[in-house]
């Protein structure tokens, strides 16, 4: 699969800008799909419980982080690397007396800034298509879990019926994303550091049906909050909507999509 030049300073700049205050407007605070139902059934699968320590990588805003602890009973570690990001999440999680059971860092997800074994389970939500080396990524959130520790995340994927190269251009530049993984490619690198797969779930049925619905949102209600970040640009306001409809045509072709993974130390 063609990979982009696209790296961490794309994606700064999109969370450093009104893009990051976009995709807050369409899909909340967690800024994934399903949002509060999907950050549930992850948790759930995953076998999450009162007392464990985790971290979540690419942890945005920090509502992931926040879900977890006031749902789940644990305590958690957010780590981002983009720095608008990371200043909104703690003052949010300060906001909601939730700061002295969650820590957020600034860096590299393929570089986490922990000992090996430092956490009972890592989390991500609809994030890692943004790291260019995902396999870097696995390798480290390996090496920080402790014998017996959990892996779960969710993640836009490219579907089973696959893009052309032409069509993974045009949404990953959108998106800006270096490219997305498939289920497949995510299970080899589960597999090949030594994680035993427990889930792997294909959600591209239910992913096409959400990117309808943010269209829908933006066109018959948000339409003028919208604007008002973008600055008023309407070209810009349809050329997103255009880029939005081609990725949602994909999806509903099966060519591109979602993935829901588990797996143990």
């Amino acid at each position: 699969m063609k990979k982009l030049n696209i790296g961490l300073k794309e994606v700064q700049a999109v969370y450093d800008g009104p893009e990051g205050i976009l995709w807050e407007l369409i899909m909340g605070e967690q800024i994934h799909v399903g949002g509060f139902k999907s950050s549930m059934e992850l948790a759930q699968k995953a076998g999450l419980k009162a007392g464990m320590k985790g971290i979540d990588l690419c942890s945005a805003l920090g509502a992931g982080c926040r879900f977890l602890v006031k749902n789940f009973g644990v305590t958690m570690t957010g780590l981002d690397g983009t720095k608008t990001m990371h200043e909104k999440a703690q003052v949010r999680a300060k906001d909601e007396g939730l700061a002295d059971k969650i820590e957020f860092k600034l860096g590299d997800v393929t570089q986490i800034p922990f000992a090996d074994g430092s956490f009972d389970f890592v989390w991500g939500e609809d994030a890692w298509c943004y790291v260019a080396d995902k396999g870097k990524l696995i390798s480290e959130a390996a090496r920080v879990l402790k014998p017996g520790g959990i892996l779960c995340f969710t993640d836009w994927i490219e579907g089973l019926k696959g893009l052309s190269d032409a069509e993974a251009e045009r949404i990953n530049t959108f998106m800006k994303f270096p490219y997305m993984e498939s289920q497949k490619g995510y299970e080899k690198l589960i597999k090949d550091n030594d994680l035993k797969l427990s889930v792997s779930e294909d959600l591209t049925p239910e992913f096409a049906g959400y990117v309808d619905f943010y269209i829908k949102m933006l066109t018959d209600q948000l339409t003028f909050d919208a604007l008002k970040i973008i600055g008023d640009n309407m070209e810009m306001f349809q050329g997103m909507g255009g880029e939005m409809a081609f990725m949602g045509q994909k999806a509903h072709e099966g060519k591109m999509g979602r993935g829901r993974f588990v797996a143990r130390k």
